[in-house]
């Protein structure tokens, strides 16, 4: 498949001290084979000054082609991923967080599988490869191992990071898969569900990883660890659905 356009889709949530560094790091980007970049914003009813913020972006940045919406109330970043994956209109688009932990240079990795006709899919792993990876906490590595493991051995995946967020997907295939998950369980949900599309090729690459500390503005906790736990099973084991009706 040739591919014109790469979507990047940004969920934001409360990043308007920040979001215009991630944006200008989108910016610099230049994609391999002359793909084109379209950014797809998703402010999931930010109580910040991130709406802001990114209007005043796009007014000083007109030459990046950026498709701004927003949610009315807050819906969880699953939800806003969902919303982004359904206004794409690239042929492959990519899941980047609005922080500064992954570093959009490495789109063209990412899409040399798929440039090579091998890949419908490609996760980035943070923990495969020789790139750089900031060292933050043992107990979030072993959740981590722990709930790709745990992943893998429902759905006969052998990925190492199940819980990037650098995952590529073919635009119309994502767009067709069923996804239901509004907040953080969309990570083992889509996989689940991609691991079951009849002849999906999914590659894996190792990426650098610049990880935040709760003080820098980490959201994720022990909570979302359990409700992961309860996505895995349930999305390989009892939900069987992997397209919309």
């Amino acid at each position: 498949m040739e591919i014109k356009k790469l979507s990047i889709v940004i969920p934001a949530y409360n990043e308007g001290r920040t979001i215009h560094r991630i944006l200008n790091k989108v910016k610099a980007v230049k994609l391999t084979a002359d793909i084109a970049k379209e950014v797809i914003i998703i402010n999931d009813c930010s109580k910040d000054n991130t709406e802001e913020a990114i209007l005043n972006y796009m007014k000083e940045n007109p030459e990046l082609d950026i498709q701004y919406f927003k949610h009315e109330v807050n819906k969880g970043k699953g939800a806003a991923l969902h919303s982004g994956i359904m206004k794409s209109t690239g042929e492959y688009l990519i899941i980047q967080d609005a922080d500064l932990e992954y570093d959009p240079q490495e789109y063209n990795i990412l899409l040399q599988p798929v440039l090579d006709g091998f890949a419908d899919v490609v996760y980035g792993s943070r923990f495969m490869g020789g790139n750089a990876h900031r060292i933050l906490f043992f107990w979030h590595t072993i959740g981590n191992k722990f709930l790709t493991f745990l992943s893998n051995l429902h759905s006969n995946l052998n990925l190492s990071d199940m819980e990037t967020c650098y995952k590529m997907f073919r635009t119309d295939i994502i767009q067709r898969v069923y996804l239901r998950e509004n907040r953080f369980g969309f990570e083992p949900e889509v996989t689940a569900k991609i691991a079951r599309v009849p002849n999906i090729r999914i590659y894996e690459v190792g990426i650098s990883y610049y990880g935040r500390t709760y003080e820098e503005g980490k959201k994720i906790g022990w909570k979302d660890g359990v409700r992961a736990i309860y996505c895995i099973l349930k999305y390989n084991l009892f939900s069987k659905k992997i397209f919309k009706s």
